[in-house]
């Protein structure tokens, strides 16, 4: 997964749980794609404050996801339910009791609104 989805998924997760200043930095740098030059100049620091800003905070948020792994959990429930509604599909294909039908149909409804 590439660094900048990352920790784009770990601030939704974790954002809350760092600095103001973090959440606020990161977010301009990795949600709203601002330069370490704009992010600076909107916060009346150096290039280099955001940089160390945004360092501590992205490695705070790895720490957070060490220690907890909701995200890897969420990854790993996601790819379950996906499992589930291709053998949900597949029952569904091969059956020719309507009844089943509509109660596969909204066992399927119900975990495409978990992913």
């Amino acid at each position: 997964m590439d660094k900048h989805i990352k920790i784009s998924m770990l601030w939704q997760i974790y954002g809350k749980l760092l600095t103001d200043k973090q959440y606020e930095i990161i977010n301009d740098y990795y949600n709203n794609d601002l330069s370490l030059a704009e992010i600076a100049e909107n916060n009346d620091i150096s290039r280099q404050g955001v940089r160390d800003i945004l360092m501590k905070g992205e490695s705070k948020l790895f720490e957070y996801e060490e220690k907890l792994a909701i995200m890897e959990k969420t990854q790993l429930q996601e790819k379950q339910i996906q499992v589930i509604l291709a053998q949900l599909s597949e029952i569904k294909d091969s059956s020719s009791d309507r009844k089943v039908e509509k109660i596969l149909n909204e066992v399927q409804k119900e975990l495409k609104v978990l992913v």
